[in-house]
């Protein structure tokens, strides 16, 4: 059941990182910094693996970079 919960919720934050990002909405840097911590908690308990974690921070990040206002200016 702790697992389950964990895992939910960083898929919550993903999908809430990324709504916040396509609405450039200010707030997409912090909801960026709370996804990672989510992620990396994940991993350090075993939930999720190393590589995954990786991966996920990686793809969101350059996501984040794409779309992101300061990118765009």
């Amino acid at each position: 059941m702790r697992n389950k919960a964990a895992k939910s919720a960083v898929r919550t934050s993903v999908k809430k990182f990324i709504t916040l990002v396509q609405k450039k909405d200010p707030e997409s840097e912090a909801a960026l910094r709370e996804m990672v911590k989510k992620i990396d908690t994940a991993a350090r308990k075993g939930i999720i693996k190393k590589n995954a974690a990786a991966r996920k921070k990686s793809r969101m990040q350059r996501f984040y970079n794409s779309h992101s206002t300061k990118a765009a200016q």
